[in-house]
C-alpha cells in the first residue's frame, strides 16, 4: 500500500495573504498527534507522521484500519459514547488510554471525517479546582467593576494567573477590524502594548473567519517544525479541513509575524458578540510554552465570561448618554407649536435639538427653506448634502463619523463637518445633525501602511513594531446608539409636525378656493336670475306681437310672412320653456327645504292626476306597484316622476300605444351604482323609440338631445334635472335603452337603515 502526505506547499508562495488557504495546511503542530476516521467505512484515512512517537503506532500501520482494530474496542466504545453524550461541538476533552499512556483527546467532524487530536495528559492539572476558582473570581469581577474596561483589565490579569503567559492582552476591534489593545497584564520587565493599535491587515478576513469558528488557538513553539498528515495514495487533491482543529499548523506568514515580534508561544481566545468578532484574548510568551487541554478550557471560560458581560457593561456605559438624550427628546416632543412655517424656526434654535444627539450643529430643510443652528455649513451645502443623502440612503437615514469617505471631492466641507446624522422627512424635507472634525492621535504598533511587505520571495509581515504615531483627520466622534435612537425618534415626531403643517396649507388653499367658488356661484346666480327673469319680458313681447299677427285676418300678411311669424312664435315658446327648465335646475342646487319621509305612492298619484289629460291624449297605459317611503323633498320627487313620465310620452313610438311600468325590486340590496349601500331600486320602463346604449351616460348631460327640434320638442334639461334630484337625495339614476324597443330608467334611493330586508 502506498501513502502520501497532504501538505499544502503553495502556502509560502502566495502573492496575496488574504487568499491564503490557512484552513487546509495539510500539517499539524508537534505537541500532539491526529487521526481522521471515515464516517462511512469507519477506517482511519488520515494520520499525522508523529503518531509513533506518542503511541508507538506509525501512520503506515494505522492507515486503513478501523479505530477498534488500531486502538482496541474499549477505546472505540469510549469515543462512541462521548459523541453520543456530548456531541461533536463539545470543548470538554475525552481521556483515552493507549499503549499504557493517558491522552486527552479533542473530537470533532470535518466533512465526512471524524478527527481525533490526542495530547499527553498532565496528571498535575486539576480541572475541577481551576473551574471552581474561576467561578469565584467571576462573581468577584461582577461585583467590583462597573465599566467594561475595568472588567477586561481584571480578566487579563486572571487569565495570566491561570495560564502563566508573559503577556495577556484584551484586543478589541473597531468597525473596520483595526485592533486596539484595550486591556493588558504583562511582566514588569517587558514593554507594555496597552493602547497600541494594529491594522486590520494583521488579521486577514479568512483568519477572522476561523476565529469565529474555532474559539481557541494555540502555538506552543513558534519555531516548531510542521508535522505532515498522511493518507492512502488512492486519490488526488485529497485535503483535510482543519478549521476547528486544535493542532492545526499555523500560516507561515503569521509565524514570521510572531517571530519578528520576538514571541515564542501564543494562545488566542475569540470574543464573539452578537454574531461578530468583537475581539481576542491574546496571550504571548517569549519562550516555548504548552498548556494542557484542561488549562486551555479554563482560559477559554474567561473569554466566555467577557462575552456574556459585554452587553451589560456597554449598557451601563450608554445609560447616562441615553438618559440625557431622552430628557432632550421629551422636551422637544412636548413643544405645542402651531402648524405654521414659523414653528420650524423656533424648533431649529432650540438648544434641545442639539442635545438630543449631542451634535454641534443642526439644519432643517422644510419646503425649500433652510433653518439652522450651531455648527452648520452654508445653505447651498446643506441643500447639496440633503440631496446626496436622499439619493444615497434611498430617502431614508444615513450617518457617518467620516463623511470624507463618501464625498472625497468636498474636503473643505468635510473638514468643517466630519460627521453627519441625516433623516429624510419626506417630500424633499430633511433634518441633518453635524459634528466637527476631531483630531485624534493614534499610536500604532508599527506603520500601518507597511503591514505587509512584498519582495522577490513573496509577501512578508512587517519586521518593525516600533511606536508609530498617526494624526487622524476628517473624523468626528462616533455616533453612539442612544444618540442615534433619540435622533430617529425626534425625526419621526418632526415628520408628524410637517404633516400637520402641510395639512394646514391644504386647508388654507381649499378655503381660498371655496371663497372663489362662492363668489363664482354668486355671479352665476346673478346671470341665472337675468336669464330666467330679465329675459322673460322681451320674450313675452315677442310672443304677444306674434300672437296678434297670427290671430289677425290672414289677408293682412302674405303667406310667406305668415309662416315666418309662426316660426318666430315657436322659437320664442321654446326659449321660454328652456328658461323655465334652467330655473328649475338651479332651484335644486340652492333649495334649502328640509328632508322628510315621503310616500312615493302619494307622489305618483299626484303626478298622474296632474298629467291625466296628457296621458289621455297619448292613449298611454301606466302600470305601477306599491312604492316605498323614502327621505326627501316632496316637490322635487314630484318633479322627478313627472319628468320621467313626460320623457316616456315624448319619445313614444307612433306605431303603438305607450305603456309605462313603474316597478319596485323585490329586495333591498347593496348596489354598486350608489356607493355600494342598501337601496330601494325603482324602474321606469316604456315601449317607446328607445336609444342606443352608447348614450346611456351622456343622456343625463344638460342640454343633450338625441333627436332634432323638428322631431321632438324639449330643452334637453329634463333628464339632467332628474340626475340632479337623485344626487340631491343621496341616490343615483342609470339608463338602459334599445332602439325601437324602449328605455328603462332605474332609480336607487338609499334605505333609511343599513340592514337588507324583503319588501
Amino acid at each position: 500500500m502506498k501513502y502520501k502526505d497532504i501538505v499544502n506547499r503553495n502556502l509560502v508562495n502566495l502573492t496575496n495573504c488574504e487568499n491564503e488557504p490557512i484552513h487546509i495546511p495539510g500539517s499539524i503542530q508537534p505537541h500532539g498527534f491526529l487521526i481522521g476516521i471515515d464516517e462511512e467505512s469507519r477506517k482511519i484515512t488520515f494520520c499525522s507522521g508523529n503518531s509513533a512517537g506518542y503511541c508507538g503506532l506509525s501512520y503506515d500501520f494505522l492507515l486503513g484500519k478501523t479505530f477498534g482494530e488500531a486502538f482496541g474496542d474499549e477505546n472505540r466504545t469510549i469515543v462512541t459514547d462521548y459523541v453520543q453524550n456530548f456531541g461533536l461541538d463539545s470543548s470538554v476533552p475525552q481521556k483515552l488510554f493507549i499503549n499504557n499512556k493517558n491522552f486527552l483527546c479533542s473530537i470533532h467532524k470535518s466533512g465526512p471525517t471524524f478527527i481525533i487530536e490526542a495530547e499527553p495528559e498532565n496528571p498535575e492539572t486539576n480541572l475541577q479546582e481551576n473551574l471552581y476558582k474561576q467561578s469565584v473570581k467571576f462573581v468577584s469581577y461582577m461585583n467590583t467593576t462597573s465599566t467594561l474596561k475595568e472588567l477586561c483589565e481584571l480578566v487579563a490579569k486572571g487569565t495570566r494567573e491561570i495560564t502563566g503567559y508573559d503577556r495577556v492582552m484584551i484586543y478589541r476591534f473597531d468597525k473596520e477590524y483595526n485592533g486596539e489593545v484595550f486591556a493588558e497584564s504583562c511582566r514588569e520587565d517587558i514593554e507594555p502594548f496597552l493602547g497600541l493599535h494594529y491594522p486590520h491587515s494583521d488579521i486577514p478576513p479568512q483568519a477572522r473567519e476561523l476565529y469565529m469558528r474555532n474559539l481557541l488557538r494555540l502555538i506552543t513553539d513558534i519555531n516548531y517544525t510542521p508535522v505532515p498528515i498522511y493518507t492512502i495514495a488512492d486519490a488526488s487533491d485529497k485535503d483535510l479541513d482543519l478549521s476547528i482543529s486544535v493542532l492545526r499548523s499555523t500560516s507561515p506568514i503569521h509565524v514570521e509575524y510572531l517571530q519578528n515580534m520576538g514571541v515564542g508561544a501564543t494562545l488566542t481566545i475569540s470574543l464573539i458578540h452578537r454574531g461578530r468578532l468583537w475581539g481576542l484574548i491574546a496571550c504571548h510568551h517569549y519562550s516555548q510554552k504548552n498548556l494542557s487541554p484542561e488549562i486551555r478550557l479554563a482560559a477559554q471560560l474567561q473569554g466566555q465570561f467577557i462575552t456574556s458581560q459585554i452587553d451589560v457593561r456597554q449598557s451601563n456605559e450608554e445609560y447616562e448618554v441615553a438618559r440625557k438624550t431622552n430628557i432632550s427628546l421629551e422636551k422637544l416632543t412636548a413643544f405645542n407649536l402651531p402648524p405654521v412655517i414659523e414653528s420650524f424656526k423656533i424648533i431649529s434654535i432650540s438648544p434641545e435639538l442639539l442635545r438630543v444627539c449631542n451634535a454641534a450643529g443642526v439644519s432643517l430643510l422644510i419646503n425649500g427653506n433652510v433653518y439652522k443652528n450651531g455648527l452648520a455649513p452654508s445653505d447651498d451645502d446643506i441643500r447639496y448634502l440633503a440631496n446626496w443623502c436622499s439619493e444615497y440612503s434611498n430617502d431614508s437615514t444615513f450617518f457617518t463619523d467620516k463623511l470624507v469617505n463618501f464625498i472625497s471631492d468636498k474636503k473643505s466641507l468635510c473638514e468643517q463637518i466630519s460627521g453627519i446624522n441625516y433623516h429624510s422627512l419626506g417630500n424633499g424635507n430633511a433634518i441633518i445633525w453635524y459634528r466637527p472634525e476631531t483630531l485624534t492621535e493614534v499610536n500604532w504598533g508599527g506603520d500601518p501602511e507597511k503591514a505587509i511587505i512584498r519582495d522577490s520571495r513573496g509577501l512578508h509581515p512587517r519586521n518593525s513594531f516600533n511606536l508609530w504615531k498617526q494624526v487622524v483627520k476628517f473624523r468626528s466622534n462616533d455616533w453612539q446608539q442612544p444618540e442615534l435612537n433619540a435622533a430617529a425618534n425626534y425625526a419621526h415626531a418632526l415628520q408628524k409636525q410637517i404633516g400637520l403643517y402641510l395639512i394646514s396649507l391644504e386647508e388654507e388653499r381649499y378655503r381660498k378656493l371655496s371663497e372663489q367658488l362662492k363668489e363664482s356661484n354668486a355671479e352665476l346666480e346673478n346671470i341665472n336670475w337675468i336669464s330666467t327673469h330679465d329675459l322673460q319680458e322681451p320674450l313675452r313681447k315677442i310672443q304677444f306681437f306674434a300672437s296678434m299677427l297670427l290671430t289677425s285676418e290672414t289677408e293682412i300678411l302674405p303667406e310667406k310672412a305668415f309662416e315666418s311669424v309662426k316660426r318666430m312664435s315657436s322659437s320664442a315658446n321654446r326659449m321660454q320653456t328652456l328658461l323655465i327648465d334652467i330655473l328649475k335646475y338651479t332651484r335644486i342646487k340652492y333649495n334649502a327645504e328640509s328632508f322628510e319621509d315621503i310616500d312615493l305612492n302619494q307622489i305618483l298619484d299626484e303626478v298622474l292626476t296632474d298629467m291625466k289629460d296628457t296621458i289621455g291624449e297619448s292613449k298611454a297605459f301606466v302600470k305601477s306597484e306599491k312604492l316605498p317611503v323614502v327621505n326627501g323633498v316632496s316637490f322635487l320627487l314630484k318633479q322627478l316622476f313627472m319628468n320621467l313620465i313626460q320623457n316616456s310620452l315624448k319619445y313614444a313610438d307612433e306605431n303603438r300605444a305607450p305603456v309605462i311600468q313603474i316597478l319596485l325590486a323585490s329586495e333591498r340590496k347593496k348596489n354598486i351604482h350608489a356607493q355600494n349601500q342598501f337601496c330601494h331600486e325603482i324602474t321606469f320602463s316604456d315601449n317607446g323609440i328607445g336609444f342606443s346604449e352608447q348614450y346611456s351616460e351622456s343622456i343625463f348631460n344638460i342640454f343633450t338631445r338625441l333627436h332634432g327640434h323638428a322631431e321632438y320638442k324639449g330643452s334637453g334639461v329634463g333628464l339632467a334635472l332628474c340626475k340632479k334630484i337623485m344626487q340631491n337625495h343621496g341616490g343615483t339614476i342609470i339608463a338602459e335603452g334599445r332602439p325601437d324597443e324602449g328605455a328603462v330608467f332605474t332609480l336607487f334611493f338609499p334605505c333609511k337603515d343599513e340592514e337588507p330586508a324583503t319588501v
